[in-house]
């Protein structure tokens, strides 16, 4: 499954490095996702909107086994 959720991400990082961030895949486990938000989103005060409305809700839509992302 972390290879499904790297690969989703890869789709996710253009947009979150288009305004000076990143994320790094930290874990999966019993469908929970583990991120890191880096650079600009790490300290962005949107950043918790950042990982529930956009991260979370596309890897859910394309890995319907996740149940969470999560930052770590």
């Amino acid at each position: 499954m972390k290879e499904k959720v790297e690969a989703a991400m890869q789709k996710i990082r253009p947009m979150l490095q288009a305004d000076g961030g990143d994320v790094e895949l930290i874990s999966v486990e019993n469908g929970i996702v583990k991120v890191r938000l880096q650079g600009a989103c790490a300290g962005c005060a949107m950043s918790q909107m950042t990982l529930k409305n956009g991260i979370e809700r596309m890897l859910k839509q394309q890995i319907p086994e996740i149940k969470s992302v999560e930052s770590a």
